[in-house]
């Protein structure tokens, strides 16, 4: 189980390191405020993006037949064969890793609704 510390929103740990952020070098505070504001977003973003660079990092990989290649096309056969399956095992896991991501989001919006309606149930009516 992955757990972060440190994560988007306004939280005592995000606060406190923006603070110094902007005492030692402000463009730290500025970064860290924009995290804070943006960082959900900035996460599904690379997500999106982070797929497209392996793609691209692998084509350049190929291109290269001295840096992969070993000669041997029994080895060479069975390695591509491998790699093949760990990038199905990873392309798995990421799809484990949204789905999971989309069950916390779920969580979250079902937390702040029952927040809300017991805000609601709890509010006496104003006499109007």
């Amino acid at each position: 189980m992955q757990s972060c510390l440190l994560r988007p929103g306004f939280h005592p740990l995000s606060i406190g390191l923006m603070v110094v952020g902007f005492i030692v070098f402000w463009p730290l505070g500025l970064a860290m405020l924009a995290y804070m504001l943006w960082g959900d977003r900035m996460r599904s973003k690379w997500a999106e993006v982070s797929p497209e660079w392996s793609r691209m990092a692998r084509r350049h990989h190929h291109r290269h037949p001295g840096f992969g290649a070993t000669g041997n096309s029994a080895f060479d056969a069975y390695r591509a064969a491998e790699l093949k399956r760990l990038e199905e095992e990873r392309a798995a896991l990421d799809r484990m890793r949204d789905e999971f991501d989309e069950f916390l989001r779920n969580l979250r919006r079902a937390k702040d609704q029952e927040e809300f309606d017991r805000f609601k149930a709890n509010r006496t009516p104003s006499a109007g």
